[in-house]
């Protein structure tokens, strides 16, 4: 097989993207709620916890595959783990994978003339969406870390969704707190994310209030000397 040249690689690149991000996502679905029945369910539901696991088996394969193409039609060789990082780490750690929602709209919009709605209600959108499937992954991870350890505060799921919910807020309340080194790698990145995704929605609020008060102003007529 030749490799693709320089011109050629990036189009092939683009395409490849653009036609793969809609069910990639529905994978990465499929792989969540798959680790969530392995999580969740007893350990005498059986079958079903073999099947979760399968699904995740196969859902992360396909990301392996994914990962492959990609770097093949990139052109860039070893260069693409650092130019392209982020699917890099969303392949090591597919829970992550909320984080490329902003590529599953952005190749959805692709196939339209124009966005439905503005730049602000895109960023609060895709931030909201964000937040509930990154929670929700967190919340599973580290309930999955934590339930059964010695001394720990997150002894249900409730706890870990409650957990999740104060963390991603930057709450932080304090009353569940991960014990175990798993757990707090879990709460590090998502106190991460929760930080980058409360400043985009905050700064995005606060310049759309300042464009609707600017734009009132604008339309009230000058005071009189």
């Amino acid at each position: 097989m030749s490799v693709p040249s320089a011109d050629s690689a990036p189009l092939r690149f683009r395409r490849w993207e653009q036609r793969t991000e809609v069910p990639l996502f529905g994978a990465s679905l499929l792989f969540l709620l798959g680790y969530a029945v392995r999580v969740l369910a007893p350990e005498d539901a059986e079958p079903w916890r073999n099947l979760a696991l399968a699904l995740v088996g196969a859902t992360w394969l396909v990301f392996a595959v994914d990962y492959a193409v990609r770097l093949r039609l990139s052109g860039l060789g070893h260069r693409f783990v650092r130019v392209h990082w982020l699917d890099t780490v969303v392949l090591l750690l597919p829970l992550l994978r909320p984080l490329r929602l902003i590529r599953v709209y952005t190749a959805v919009q692709r196939r339209r003339e124009r966005p439905r709605l503005s730049l602000y209600a895109r960023v609060i959108s895709y931030a909201g969406a964000t937040a509930l499937l990154l929670g929700f992954s967190a919340a599973l991870a580290v309930y999955h870390q934590e339930h059964r350890a010695p001394d720990a505060t997150i002894r249900t799921f409730g706890d870990a969704l409650w957990w999740a919910c104060a963390t991603l807020t930057t709450v932080g309340y304090g009353d569940a707190v991960p014990v175990t080194a798993g757990g707090r790698v879990v709460a590090t990145g998502l106190m991460v994310c929760g930080l980058g995704l409360l400043g985009a929605v905050t700064g995005s609020f606060s310049s759309w209030l300042l464009q609707v008060f600017t734009r009132e102003d604008e339309k009230r007529p000058p005071e009189g000397g």
